[in-house]
């Protein structure tokens, strides 16, 4: 009777992990896509909502007259949201029709890393789970990239 009781309770422990695996992908696949829309909707709601504001978000980007790569560029989210109310405002930076792909590459109970592709480039997500959900926290991206691991 014991061992059919120990069953059970690992049915059902089961069950809750790949419940609160299969959400846990699914809020941070919606966080991810809110941080591009961010930019793409100029909707800073969208960033208090998936963008940690202890965030520290570093970047390049490829400034072809030079031909080469800018000096690292720091973004906190107070500057995050200054940009996001700017950057596509007029709607000539981005449209429905734009890329906006993400890939999941890790999901675990507390963080997650994302690769986010958008018409600037690519963003390395790394994203904490808080109480208000999934943020991201640390962001790492550059321009268009010439190649990629995955080319």
């Amino acid at each position: 009777m014991k061992t059919f009781y120990l069953l059970i309770i690992l049915l059902i422990t089961t069950q809750l992990t790949a419940q609160e695996k299969e959400q846990a992908i699914k809020d941070v696949k919606q966080a991810a896509y809110n941080y591009i829309d961010t930019f793409y909707k100029a909707d800073t709601t969208l960033a208090y909502k998936s963008v940690h504001k202890d965030l520290r978000k570093v970047g390049w980007w490829f400034d072809k007259k030079k031909g080469k790569f800018s000096n690292k560029s720091e973004m906190p989210f107070h500057k995050l949201i200054a940009l996001a109310k700017k950057w596509n405002a007029k709607g000539n930076r981005a449209n429905e029709n734009s890329i906006r792909k993400i890939n999941i590459l890790e999901v675990s109970d507390k963080i997650a890393v994302v690769k986010v592709t958008a018409v600037w480039g690519i963003d390395y997500l790394n994203m904490v789970k808080t109480k208000d959900g999934w943020k991201s926290i640390n962001i790492i991206w550059q321009s268009e990239p010439k190649f990629s691991l995955k080319d």
